[in-house]
């Protein structure tokens, strides 16, 4: 190779390295959130969801989706304008009505879950890449309510148990703190719509959650028997147990899979991302005013 040939190799990887950063940056920008705490199947099924990501159902919704859910901060619906029940069907709830997270969708009774106590305090952790304005609203499925049939706006109530509108984005998240009802047993869906008002998005996520008297939380982790019901058994030592969050509390917790939680910042693999785009265009100019001053 001449030394003419090399530099114009290097000069269009020089020129491209600010193309690459640029395409990272626009690439996140498109991509907003998804709860983390209590856990969303989205998040958990990611190949950033720890060790919920290994379980039956995550592997299960992989399958269906015929691929991972590596935009598990990308699930919006543009031009839903309030309408959400009357564009998203019944059964297709948790992944929008959109085919690349359909998996999401699947009734069953194992999907990784969060502990909560009736009546106790809620802090949702929704992690977000950049901010928005915009207003939560968090639904509980009612009473009685079959998780091994699918989602439907009928298991809804009308109004949601908490509205939050345009709450501060610090350290990489939303908290968005409410009251639990105090009716609510066995699993159930925590089912939140986030209609952004500076943009026509809207984006919608299913946390299961597990509702356990306030006695029978301490000590004990959730298991899922044959019939759906959660049963009390003991926590092995060392192994990740659901999330509680008990009356009077704040609300911090640990997700049913401990390395979930994304209070911190931006997801690392979008960090990283960017970093690499970084590296390229700085090793490129490098090699370029190397090669000129030869």
């Amino acid at each position: 190779m001449t030394r003419t040939t090399a530099r114009l190799g290097v000069a269009a990887a020089a020129a491209a390295a600010p193309l690459l950063l640029l395409s990272w940056a626009a690439g996140s920008a498109q991509a907003h959130g998804a709860p983390t705490d209590p856990v969303s199947r989205v998040y958990a099924c990611s190949p950033q969801g720890g060790a919920a990501n290994r379980s039956a159902a995550c592997g299960a919704a992989v399958s269906a989706n015929g691929a991972p859910f590596t935009a598990w901060d990308d699930l919006r619906v543009s031009g839903v304008a309030g309408r959400d029940r009357q564009v998203i069907p019944d059964g297709r709830l948790c992944s929008g009505n959109l085919p690349a997270y359909r998996g999401l969708d699947l009734a069953r009774r194992d999907w990784p879950a969060t502990r909560l106590t009736p009546g106790g305090r809620l802090t949702m952790t929704y992690a977000s890449t950049i901010p928005h304005a915009g207003t939560f609203r968090l639904y509980l499925t009612r009473p009685g309510y079959d998780p091994a049939k699918p989602l439907t706006w009928s298991d809804l109530p009308a109004r949601p148990f908490a509205e939050v509108k345009d709450p501060p984005l610090a350290n990489g998240a939303y908290r968005i703190r409410a009251t639990l009802p105090k009716d609510r047993t066995g699993r159930q869906v925590l089912y939140t719509i986030w209609r952004n008002s500076s943009t026509p998005d809207t984006y919608y996520s299913c946390s299961d959650v597990v509702f356990t008297a306030a006695g029978a939380a301490r000590g004990t982790r959730t298991a899922t028997a044959s019939s759906g019901a959660p049963a009390p058994v003991p926590s092995p030592k060392g192994s990740p147990a659901p999330a509680r969050h008990d009356a009077g509390r704040s609300g911090d917790s640990t997700p049913v899979a401990e390395a979930t939680r994304s209070d911190s910042g931006p997801p690392a693999t979008l960090l990283a991302g960017g970093a690499a785009a970084v590296l390229v265009l700085t090793g490129g100019a490098a090699l370029v005013l190397r090669l000129r001053s030869r």
